[in-house]
């Protein structure tokens, strides 16, 4: 049996320490819903989670210290459209969840990105693509890996379909400003692959096999 999550994944770092991963699903089979990884700067890692479901599911995925059950949400906006280019502006993300309060931007697609679109939607989310790109994913990014264990016995796939860069980052944690934009650095390890160093947002289609 698979269980298949169509969304976003955005990996960002900070100058504080506080590294954070936004899993952002409109389809999946716990319904729409939007969660959040945090690896603090002393290596504590939390999960904000919207409700007991999630929670259960992601913990029986990936590993955490803590569990924070609270309403997660994004709201997305974007610049005016520039009169004279005729082109639109830069993404914006506004993050609401619990404790953990950030604003993003969300800049050109990168490199990877547009090498991704060229790959058949049916074929990049597949399985066995994943399997196959793995040992190019490691390679490229290091820490990222396309499948590997999803706990339980279970089988987890990243089919990676587009890519934007993080351009900027900033907020709270617990109401203390956590600093500005920076890599994800040390790997948070909440499993076994890490989002890339250089913050992204990830067009991603996860298949878990049960």
């Amino acid at each position: 049996m698979k269980d298949r999550f169509d969304g976003r994944i955005l990996g960002a770092g900070t100058t504080s320490g506080l590294r954070l991963v936004i899993g952002d699903w409109p389809r999946s089979p716990l319904g729409a819903f939007t969660d959040v990884m945090v690896a603090l700067p002393d290596g504590e890692r939390v999960l904000l989670a919207p409700d007991e479901q999630v929670a259960e599911y992601v913990t029986a995925t990936y590993s955490f210290d803590r569990v924070i059950t609270t309403p997660v949400s994004v709201e997305e906006t974007r610049d005016a459209e520039d009169p004279v280019v005729q082109s639109s502006g830069e993404q914006h993300w506004q993050l609401d969840a619990g404790p953990l309060q950030a604003r993003l931007g969300i800049g050109a697609r990168t490199g990877v990105g547009r090498l991704l679109r060229l790959v058949p939607g049916p074929v990049a989310t597949s399985p066995v693509f994943a399997s196959a790109v793995d040992p190019i994913a490691r390679h490229v990014f290091p820490g990222v890996r396309t499948k590997g264990s999803a706990g339980g016995g279970r089988r987890e796939y990243y089919g990676a379909r587009d890519q934007h860069a993080v351009s900027a980052l900033s907020g709270t944690w617990l109401g203390e400003d956590f600093g500005g934009l920076n890599d994800v650095d040390p790997p948070p390890d909440f499993g076994f692959s890490s989002t890339p160093a250089r913050p992204c947002l990830t067009r991603v289609v996860t298949t878990v096999v049960r």
